[in-house]
């Protein structure tokens, strides 16, 4: 048998991804050893209560309420506690005492990111977080080290697996917000409160880091506009439907250029996309990724974004190579973010929009929204009406634009609901990926 040099590992938290991570690191520790050349002990899991009911079962000697002893002993530490607050506390004791970090803390990483990173890389350690933006999905690494020699220009992404699993139901089966949301819950996929999936926050954290590491450029939560699923509803979805589009809650990464060279838009909004783009086939609660690259092309990166055990493999892959890099020696490797593009607003993209309209049934209403579109430039692409009510008072109309500036047509919009002839304006939805 193999003498491997021993590397202590330090847990912290023991949720469903932690239990998960110890319980693999625990039964497969001879396979791991051969893999990173060192044996990985478990040193111990910190927890807030001991006695806590858990799913996987786990030796008892191994918890304990003491994190920071259980730090400072250790090599690598696994951060798996969530939340801002202890966990960015524990983090800086790790790095400080020279261990390297391994996390899935989206949260903690698109708030104190730099600040993490920066700790590191003066004390020459490294900041794993494979697991942070798509679960399973391995995206970290090849935006990081396989496409570090080429220009990212787009990521479009499927990185919340509740809120596709919600539209992914009402698009298949014509069911109701509230009611797949109720199964969600039910299922696990949902919290009790589920408004960091349901308004775009869990997606916004990893649109921001998964741009830093595209861009080279610090993405800070507060500069990715956000928009959630809750005004979606089955109208909405039927006529997506019929206009050959399904509706994806998508992250958004781009990089614009113009006269004054690069700039980057990180945006976060439920979007139509047509059928025959790979993303319109991720169903259920799984994520997707899809890269755009000068040299590379297009690139796909489609599996789990969540779920226990699908996390801690994630997880483990970066244990694996910060032993790797403990048994080689050398500094750890830094973040690239000397880019230093500027981030702009939304209204800068440009885009195209549906827009939904309830209008007065009655001569010349159609030239007024057509003349209101030509004012705020907007163009036209595609119209069609259909008319409602027993006497045929109210028309809908559905409006599809050609590609144009954003704060073009977010004002446009603004003059069609203010005007007379309109009655309503059911929805404003931008198409993306065709």
């Amino acid at each position: 048998m193999t003498e491997y040099r021993r590397l202590r590992v330090a847990l912290l938290g023991a949720g469903a991804v932690g239990s998960q991570v110890a319980a693999l690191l625990l039964k497969h520790s001879a396979e791991l050893a051969d893999r990173a050349g060192a044996s990985l002990e478990l040193a111990g899991i910190a927890v807030r209560d001991v006695d806590a009911p858990r799913e996987t079962d786990l030796p008892r000697e191994l918890f304990t309420t003491d994190a920071e002893t259980l730090i400072l002993g250790s090599d690598i530490v696994i951060e798996l506690m969530g939340g801002i607050e202890p966990a960015r506390t524990n983090i800086l004791q790790a790095i400080n005492s020279g261990a390297d970090v391994v996390t899935a803390n989206k949260a903690l990483l698109a708030t104190f990111g730099s600040e993490l990173f920066d700790a590191a890389d003066q004390v020459g350690a490294s900041v794993y977080y494979e697991a942070a933006a798509a679960g399973a999905i391995p995206i970290i690494r090849p935006l990081r080290d396989s496409l570090a020699g080429d220009r990212v220009q787009r990521i479009m992404g499927i990185v919340n697996g509740t809120t596709n699993y919600i539209l992914d139901r009402m698009d298949t089966e014509g069911a109701e917000f509230l009611d797949v949301l109720a199964d969600a819950q039910a299922l696990g996929y949902a919290e009790a409160d589920p408004t960091a999936d349901v308004e775009g926050i869990d997606a916004a954290q990893k649109a921001a880091i998964l741009a830093s590491l595209a861009f080279h450029t610090t993405v800070p939560l507060e500069s990715v506009h956000r928009e959630g699923i809750t005004k979606i509803d089955k109208s909405m979805m039927d006529a997506a439907r019929h206009a050959g589009y399904v509706i994806k809650l998508l992250a958004v990464c781009e990089r614009l250029t113009s006269g004054d060279g690069d700039s980057i838009s990180v945006r976060v909004y439920p979007a139509l996309v047509p059928r025959s783009h790979p993303l319109a086939s991720v169903h259920g609660a799984n994520n997707a990724v899809f890269v755009e690259a000068e040299a590379a092309g297009s690139l796909m990166f489609y599996g789990a974004g969540a779920g226990g055990v699908q996390t801690a493999s994630a997880v483990l892959g970066d244990v694996v190579s910060a032993a790797r890099r403990h048994i080689a020696g050398g500094v750890g490797v830094g973040e690239s973010t000397r880019a230093n593009l500027p981030i702009v607003p939304i209204g800068h993209v440009v885009t195209r929009y549906q827009i939904t309209l309830e209008l007065a049934d009655q001569p010349g209403v159609l030239a007024t929204v057509a003349g209101l579109l030509t004012e705020g430039n907007v163009s036209i692409a595609t119209v069609e009406q259909t008319v409602s009510g027993e006497e045929a008072v109210i028309a809908r109309l559905v409006i599809g634009t050609h590609k144009a500036k954003e704060q073009d047509l977010s004002e446009t919009v603004e003059r069609l609901a203010a005007s007379d002839v309109v009655k309503r304006v059911v929805s404003v939805l931008r198409v993306e990926g065709d």
